[in-house]
């Protein structure tokens, strides 16, 4: 299915559907409700169907809630957000709170109304957010109210079906473990924590550790499911039968019992008396009441699936290797025709989009999907760093400025994520200036050797420092966890300012993506993937290193570069960089498109 550029929410869903949530509350004899955007799985990418917050008031960002009064709203979102939470909602309708700084509640404890009732779902909040709602609620008095079902969904009529897509299996030649070791050695970590079992609430652990796949998240190829597994690597998978298939059934074996999700509840009471490991981060409060309500002990703990998925294993590190160099000639036959068409001036952003799915998926052998919504941003709205165009914001591409386009794609042996920032017409020196440092600390981030036990909040600065030189930086992280063949965005790995407190090991792969945006003008970044190394002593040092290899392989735009800010050693990778481009990608093109790139990779 192509991506879609229509305009997605809007003003209209909050004049509609709050009247009618407003009528259910007081039905239930609340004040009130909070509306997350997360879902019952916390996807990042919502099932239209967990979609609430987007039906409800028009708002479709990754990242914001809303707070329905009987007699107000507000909308909270981040920084990222701020321009497009008024262009989807109603001002009339709607204030607007930050959502950063526990935005919900700090406007909890300093303007709700005093002595409210607020309804909530459990599903919806993790114990640890709802802890601080609560507290913050208790400043003036407010009553929050667990709801057994959730009123949105009572009156959302006309509100889509849950997914129910086939699941299939990850063959180990690309998942490189069988399930059953898996299951087995997260058993045994299940037992280091003291725990007899583990609730496993997120999507991409379940895909990972039972080696399947499924197609219920855009973008991503989840199942939607719940897992119970014991110490002893037994197993219980709670999911839709209907997508489970007989070679499904054969490949997870008699170890793997298949049960309807609505048997989970049911089943939690054969932990009574047992510990059982919950992760806060990924389950909600429900399931720790559930779990204390079966009488079980909750024992708080990490994702046990979430460390050992992030650290790839050999079959997995070729297999995206293998990934990125069909996907990297994909992305250069579009580096190619953007080259020669943009300067026409037929261009714009959906276009151009376009075009990179469409080359994507008629080259790139085995494309399953994009692995998110690609961000194709002209002039100023490559100053938005999670700009996602529709037919009511397109620019027409024309000379003067930047177009940097971040994209992706999801193939059964990697998962691909690159940004590259071209010049429309003659680049300003400021452009250029700018463009070099980001590279600069783009190279410092891939070149870096560090010892084991060090996170990416240290190597952070690593890739700032050029930018920051010149009084500049920016306001998202440097780099996150990329999946095998599953989530774009995956943990517990991160390469940024705040808390990441996570050592970087032997298998992960993280995104390498500094950049520079000037608001109201242009924007830039530079993103490849790349993996960390297996730990070596450098000659003459006394403790293993570890390093980083790149996998993403297209060219950077040279008529960007200023050749004067480079050290000889930057020019040096950047030339080895593009030499390695052309040696890899060159075979899998041909014709005017591969003497292009030799042209475009040639030496600076």
């Amino acid at each position: 299915m192509f991506q879609k550029f229509e305009v997605k929410g809007g003003p209209a869903f909050g004049r509609q559907n709050v009247p009618a949530l407003r009528e259910e509350l007081a039905r239930r004899n609340l004040d009130g409700f909070i509306v997350p955007h997360e879902d019952e799985y916390q996807n990042e990418y919502l099932p239209a169907a967990n979609d609430r917050l987007a039906w409800l008031t028009g708002f479709t960002g990754s990242a914001g809630a809303a707070v329905i009064l009987n007699d107000s709203a507000i909308m909270f979102a981040d920084g990222r957000y701020t321009l497009q939470v008024r262009e989807q909602t109603d001002p009339e309708l709607f204030g607007y709170e930050d959502l950063a700084n526990n935005g919900i509640a700090t406007w909890l404890r300093r303007k709700a109304p005093e002595g409210a009732k607020l309804g909530y779902d459990p599903r919806l909040h993790s114990p640890d957010g709802l802890k601080t709602l609560e507290k913050a609620a208790g400043h003036r008095n407010i009553e929050l109210v667990a709801q057994d079902t959730n009123p949105l969904d009572t009156v959302w009529e006309d509100r889509p079906g849950q997914p129910a897509e086939t699941i299939t299996v990850q063959p180990l030649d690309k998942a490189g473990v069988d399930h059953a070791e898996k299951r087995e050695s997260i058993g045994e970590g299940i037992a280091d924590e003291g725990a007899d079992a583990a609730v496993l609430t997120a999507p991409p652990s379940i895909a990972w550790l039972l080696n399947i796949r499924g197609g219920d998240v855009a973008h991503s190829p989840l199942p939607l499911a719940t897992v119970i597994i014991r110490k002893a690597g037994e197993t219980d998978l709670f999911v839709n039968p209907a997508k489970v298939t007989d070679e499904v059934r054969s490949h997870l074996g008699n170890q793997v019992s298949i049960h309807e999700e609505s048997a989970f509840e049911t089943t939690l009471s054969t932990l009574k008396g047992k510990k059982v490991l919950v992760d806060p981060a990924t389950a909600s409060a429900w399931h720790f009441t559930a779990l204390e309500n079966a009488g079980a002990a909750v024992v708080r703990g990490d994702d046990p699936v979430a460390l050992p998925k992030a650290c790839k294993n050999k079959a997995e590190i070729e297999g995206s290797k293998a990934a990125h160099r069909r996907d990297g000639a994909a992305v250069t036959r579009f580096l190619h025709w953007f080259a020669h068409e943009a300067p026409k001036g037929q261009l714009d952003e959906i276009t151009c989009a376009q075009k990179l799915e469409e080359i994507r998926r008629e080259n790139a052998e085995g494309l399953k999907d994009i692995s998110f919504e690609t961000i194709s941003g002209f002039g100023e709205h490559g100053a938005l760093p999670h700009y996602r165009v529709n037919e009511a914001s397109n620019l027409k591409i024309e000379k003067g400025t930047l177009y940097l386009v971040d994209s992706g794609g999801q193939y059964p042996d990697g998962t691909t994520d690159i940004t590259r920032t071209m010049p429309v017409g003659e680049p300003t020196d400021e452009m250029r200036n700018r463009f070099t440092r980001v590279l600069k600390g783009h190279i410092a981030l891939s070149v870096i050797r560090f010892p084991e036990g060090t996170s990416g909040m240290a190597l952070d600065a690593l890739a700032r420092a050029p930018i920051w030189e010149a009084g500049l930086d920016y306001d998202h992280g440097t780099g996150h966890g990329v999946g095998a063949y599953l989530g774009v965005h995956e943990g517990p790995q991160r390469i940024a300012k705040g808390s990441s407190p996570v050592p970087l090991k032997a298998g992960m792969i993280v995104s390498n993506e500094p950049g520079y945006y000037k608001a109201g003008e242009f924007g830039i970044r530079i993103e490849n993937l790349q993996y960390v190394t297996e730990p070596e002593t450098i000659p003459g040092g006394d403790r293993p290193m570890l390093g980083f290899e790149t996998l993403t392989l297209a060219p950077i735009d040279r008529n960007l570069i200023e050749p004067a800010l480079l050290s000889d050693d930057e020019r040096a990778w950047l030339n080895a960089y593009h030499a390695r481009v052309a040696a890899e990608i060159g075979p899998l093109l041909d014709g005017e498109v591969r003497s292009w790139l030799e042209e475009v990779c040639a030496p600076v």
